[in-house]
């Protein structure tokens, strides 16, 4: 029998390849039973500018006195859900550059809520700014993180999303609620991440002659985590590779944020990051940041992925977008959310067009505590190498998720849900 060859990838987004043969789309169905609505109260809604009316892309939102958060969708959607017992609590709503809005739930609707946020006004002039103060700062992000982000493991509870798409088909979607083993960075200890339930939809008939799957799972969201990995960016010779500079100042709700930006020096002649850092100015702690890949020289890009391939193919990213966004509790920092965007092409010898595709990882963290390793393990641990799609079932049940959080889905990622739903109730139907 003749083996396919493959290609393979690699990056912060993990280890991504392709098989050159059509597959089928797998048939797998699994039942599982609906949630009791009682446990929980759900408000949907989207969080705006008050001024432009503009979507707030992922904002934060907290259960006040709790660790139940989500964020909103890349539309300014967002849904949460909230036990019997914490309905006397308000909703914290958050986003850089804006007042935080205090909501109590019992204004709230079950669904089309409306939440305004102000923005806030603060001049680069207020600050005087040095070349040596994005040093200093770069610095002291280093050395203060165990004031920052503390340095005791967590037990999170996460949402995450991949979705892979041939031009504007989504090829496929794979949504889970993980359990998170959060190390501190001060430990070489690997996070470990462990499945509770999961659902999907894969099409690779979609695919043509190539088969694409994304590997690393909910790893390759942790990864984007610069303070638990900075080396992946930020090597010791940092200052060596990249020109920092002191850009703008804003805040988060009352706390001065300073935006510090980094690129890679002219000389350096392969590619490198370039972006922003969100660092609160009196602790020097990163609360967001957003960078991308430079893609300038495809071929170098290309390598920065590519670890193998079949004779005859090229393959280059043409944006590698991540993002990564951390919240504050009981004065300490912790990772929130985390996404990674990824467009390429494939171009084969002989062949006048080239084929457009695209990747997401996404991850929220919607619950934490301190982590406890008296806690029976009763979860499916997962490994580096994973292959969500292949790890989760189609599902048609509308009440899945139950009384976990998630990331409200985007138009199109509700489309593809339903798809889920409409092709798995065939499946049943036939069976």
């Amino acid at each position: 029998m003749k083996t396919n060859p493959r290609i393979y990838f690699r990056g912060i987004m993990g280890l991504f390849f392709i098989l050159l043969a059509q597959m089928q789309s797998e048939a797998r169905f699994s039942v599982y039973a609906k949630a009791d609505s009682s446990l929980f109260q759900q408000f949907k809604g989207a969080v705006l500018d008050s001024k432009t009316k503009n979507e707030l892309i992922f904002a934060s939102i907290t259960v006040s006195g709790t660790t139940i958060s989500t964020i909103s969708n890349s539309e300014g959607k967002f849904s949460i859900k909230v036990p019997p017992e914490k309905l006397q609590s308000s909703l914290i709503i958050s986003f850089l550059g804006y007042k935080n809005r205090v909501v109590p739930l019992s204004e709230l609707k079950p669904e089309k809520n409306v939440v305004y946020l102000e923005s806030t006004n603060t001049l680069l002039e207020e600050v005087v700014v040095k070349s040596t103060d994005a040093k200093k700062i770069f610095l002291g992000v280093l050395n203060n993180r165990s004031q920052n982000y503390g340095d005791e493991p967590l037990q999170m509870t996460g949402f995450y999303r991949e979705t892979i798409k041939k031009r504007r088909n989504y090829v496929s979607l794979s949504e889970s609620i993980v359990k998170i083993q959060k190390q501190p960075f001060s430990v070489d200890s690997p996070d470990q991440v462990s499945l509770l339930k999961g659902r999907k939809n894969a099409d690779y008939t979609k695919l043509d002659t190539v088969n694409f799957k994304l590997q690393g799972g909910p790893f390759s969201a942790l990864f984007i985590d610069l303070i638990k990995n900075p080396s992946f960016i930020f090597s010791e010779e940092a200052f060596e590779l990249y020109d920092f500079n002191l850009e703008d100042i804003t805040q988060i709700n009352d706390n001065q944020v300073v935006v510090l930006a980094f690129k890679q020096k002219p000389e350096i002649d392969f590619p490198l990051y370039f972006g922003k850092m969100y660092i609160d100015s009196k602790s020097l702690a990163v609360v967001s940041a957003s960078f991308q890949l430079n893609v300038e020289d495809k071929v170098k890009a290309g390598l920065q992925f590519t670890r193998k391939k079949p004779a005859g193919l090229d393959v280059y990213p043409t944006e590698v977008r991540y993002q990564i966004n951390y919240r504050q509790q009981n004065g300490k920092w912790i990772f929130a959310y985390s996404r990674g965007d990824l467009t390429f092409k494939l171009k084969w010898d002989k062949r006048i067009f080239n084929t457009i595709y695209s990747t997401t990882v996404e991850m929220a963290v919607t619950d934490w505590k301190q982590q406890d390793n008296k806690e029976k393990q009763t979860s499916q641990k997962l490994n580096s190498n994973v292959i969500m799609s292949d790890k989760v079932l189609s599902l048609a049940d509308p009440n899945f998720w139950g009384e976990y959080n998630i990331i409200e889905p985007e138009k199109s990622i509700e489309s593809a849900i339903r798809k889920i739903q409409r092709k798995a109730i065939v499946e049943l139907s036939n069976d």
